[in-house]
């Protein structure tokens, strides 16, 4: 896609002086902390019965959040040098963080409901130094949408001497935006039946706590269906399961990547912009991309569809900093890691990811299919010798899908190289892809189990100072491994390898 987007923000000179956060967060935080506690004043007053207590501990809760906010917004100040980014923040206990220029790795900008009813977007600083999502770096919560947008532009431009030339004036260019076809794909991720669980307990506790029986009519709801015939049964759990799970895959697919725009921004970052009622726009300098992953989940891969992820300088793989695509047709996955790879074509054919891998040794396949059978025919053994007859032969039955998974991994395995990329492939209810730029490869650790051992088997595995660290060959051969490893980065493993016997 070439579609233009409006110009970026012109890039302007770091903010020395010392600043506040926007005076319209007096109203926005108190707001977003009561309507999380919508569910306590709903306890508290509507379904008590007017005791004095009652009011008085939702106006002392309600006084305390906005003496809070209050309290927060004096405290706070931020400013920006050539050099780093400072927030001074706290009142009893004083906070100064201070995050390098230069080691900034991604801007967030994240505006819930609330900013956005008042044009406000907070501002996450990541420098990739923490596996725990939100740790590292600094945020600033919040600042206007249109100062946000600057500092973004701001953050993500080392420091210059001369403002940029007219080149940062180019519109954005957009790689890849939301399609309605792609709701197709939410209910492959099963993301419904979590949240309905997650709202289930939920509702479970909350009634708990409020004294409302609700497990009476539960248990009776219960006993009505387990008095029906058993395929009726069946059929209605089935329809309810699968009515829920793609109503709420649906729900929750269209509330995280609403609106979702991938983009080429002219100050040389990838930008991604999704959200439905709390839109989250993170933007990362292409010079830190070390290469796209993508992640097929079985169900997903067996309707085509794939999302994929940057690997990234400094930044792990726990968050969602990392998403470049969510949940789409496996095409559209390999066109895009194209396209953010700077592939010359940009083709979805011949994009990296779509490189022919290498088949691994018959050995690979047999240390799968042991693993996938033995552990069942064990089990199958001692249930036949100290169990009912019909339970050894219920594992049993199990064996033949066992095997196919065991199949499906070894058929997963590959391995290859390009001019420019390292190919890794592994697994079968999630199988990854991975594309890794040669150069961002900073070393090799060669590792054998005792079984690998015996089969002439070896696991290589690439570190990088990006995305997960280390990235896996799984079960190569061993002269076939250690060749690749070389091929991929001349003379880094050389001086540690003999020479095999002449043939």
């Amino acid at each position: 896609m070439t579609t233009d987007l409006p110009a970026a923000p012109e890039y302007a000179e770091p903010v020395v002086d010392w600043h506040r956060l926007d005076v319209r967060m007096l109203i926005v935080r108190p707001l977003n902390e009561l309507i999380g506690l919508v569910p306590l004043f709903v306890g508290l007053l509507v379904l008590g019965r007017g005791e004095t207590w009652r009011i008085l501990v939702s106006v002392g809760v309600i006084a305390a959040i906005v003496l809070f906010g209050l309290l927060r917004w004096i405290t706070t100040r931020y400013r920006i040098t050539t050099e780093q980014v400072e927030l001074h923040t706290g009142l009893l206990v004083r906070k100064r963080l201070a995050v390098p220029r230069d080691r900034i790795r991604t801007v967030d900008l994240t505006a819930k409901l609330g900013h956005r009813l008042f044009g406000l977007s907070a501002i996450r600083v990541g420098t990739g130094q923490r596996d725990q999502p939100g740790e590292d770096g600094l945020t600033l919560d919040a600042v206007s949408s249109a100062e946000a947008e600057r500092l973004r532009v701001l953050l993500l431009t080392i420091a210059k001497t001369e403002a940029p030339a007219a080149a940062e004036e180019r519109p954005g260019v957009v790689l890849s935006e939301w399609d309605n076809r792609w709701l197709r794909y939410a209910p492959l991720t099963l993301s419904g039946l979590v949240a309905a669980g997650a709202l289930f307990g939920f509702v479970m506790n909350f009634a708990r706590e409020l004294d409302i029986e609700v497990l009476e009519p539960m248990t009776e709801a219960a006993h009505w269906v387990v008095a029906q015939p058993l395929g009726l049964t069946v059929a209605v759990f089935a329809g309810v399961v699968l009515l829920v799970a793609t109503f709420g895959s649906v729900l929750v697919y269209v509330v995280q990547f609403w609106g979702y725009r991938l983009t080429r921004e002219p100050d040389d970052t990838v930008r991604v912009r999704r959200g439905l009622l709390t839109t989250r726009s993170v933007s990362v300098a292409e010079q830190r991309l070390r290469g796209v992953e993508l992640v097929e989940p079985l169900l997903l891969r067996a309707g085509r569809g794939a999302h994929a992820k940057t690997v990234t300088t400094g930044l792990g793989r726990k968050g969602e900093s990392n998403l470049l695509l969510p949940p789409a047709p496996v095409a559209e996955a390999h066109r895009v890691s194209a396209e953010v790879l700077r592939h010359p074509t940009g083709s979805t054919a011949d994009s990296p990811t779509r490189t022919p891998l290498r088949r691994h040794p018959p050995a690979a396949l047999r240390r799968r299919m042991v693993r996938a059978v033995a552990p069942l025919l064990v089990l199958a053994a001692v249930l036949a010798w100290f169990a009912p007859n019909w339970t050894w032969q219920v594992v049993l039955a199990l064996v033949p899908f066992s095997a196919a998974l065991g199949w499906d991994r070894y058929r997963s395995l590959g391995h290859a190289l390009t001019d420019r990329h390292l190919l890794a492939r592994a697994g079968s209810a999630i199988r990854e892809t991975v594309a890794l730029q040669r150069t961002g490869i900073i070393g090799w650790r060669i590792s054998r189990s005792f079984f690998q051992r015996r089969a002439g088997l070896v696991t290589v595995t690439a570190t990088t100072a990006a995305g997960d660290g280390a990235y896996h060959v799984i079960d190569v051969g061993e002269s076939a491994g250690l060749a690749f490893a070389d091929e991929a980065v001349p003379d880094l493993l050389r001086p540690f390898l003999e020479p095999g016997p002449p043939e």
